[in-house]
């Protein structure tokens, strides 16, 4: 419509028809939605609470274990220090063991060497002399003469492998010295005779007894 014809209209009495009224552009309210609100942690802005602002407190890491007593600290220290010690004496123990071990074996090795050719047995001999050994009975074979002499300690029995040699009273010392534990028979001429009760030449034991 132009100013011209608006003009004509107002002076005939015409009002202008009013404007329209423009809505609010205000956005609808959000209603709240309970499933939404239920994941929702507590306090402002979905924020846990702090302390001393109506949470609970957090408690410092490890601040709930109990705290081990002098008395606690001292009895662990103390098995610690025995274990330890006894752990030493194990070792030790066995350190010593292995050690007499070997001193045995070089010594009878020793002895082994020292006896070659030394023995005084003789095959026709038919005299069993015994004698105690090892916590046994065991026995020699010998002669008369032989008899006589290792009665009277001239003569030694000495043990090598499984074997009983008849040796003078020198070899007898001398492997005493090498490895005493080898000595089977030494006899003390001065010792009362119920001392060897084997000694006497008339005391026989049948050949065919299992000993």
């Amino acid at each position: 419509m132009t100013d011209s014809l608006r003009d004509q209209l107002l002076g005939l009495g015409f009002k202008p028809a009013p404007k329209p009224e423009r809505k609010s552009e205000r956005k609808p309210e959000r209603r709240p939605d309970p499933r939404r609100d239920a994941h929702k942690p507590a306090g402002k802005g979905g924020a846990h609470p702090k302390p001393g602002q109506g949470g609970k407190p957090r408690t410092p890491h490890g601040a709930n274990k109990p705290r081990r007593s002098q008395e606690d600290i001292d009895l662990a220290k103390a098995y610690a220090i025995r274990a330890q010690r006894e752990k030493d004496e194990r070792i030790e123990a066995e350190r010593v063991k292995q050690e007499e071990a070997r001193v045995r074996r070089e010594a009878k090795a020793k002895l082994e060497t020292f006896l070659k050719d030394k023995s005084l047995n003789h095959a026709d001999a038919d005299i069993a002399r015994h004698f105690p050994y090892g916590g046994k009975i065991k026995r020699i074979y010998v002669n008369a003469e032989q008899l006589k002499a290792l009665n009277a300690g001239e003569l030694g029995v000495v043990q090598q492998n499984g074997r009983y040699l008849l040796v003078t009273s020198a070899v007898l010392a001398e492997a005493e010295s090498i490895f005493a534990p080898a000595v089977a028979l030494k006899v003390d001429p001065d010792a009362p005779a119920e001392a060897d009760p084997y000694a006497d030449p008339q005391y026989q034991v049948p050949d065919d007894l299992v000993w």
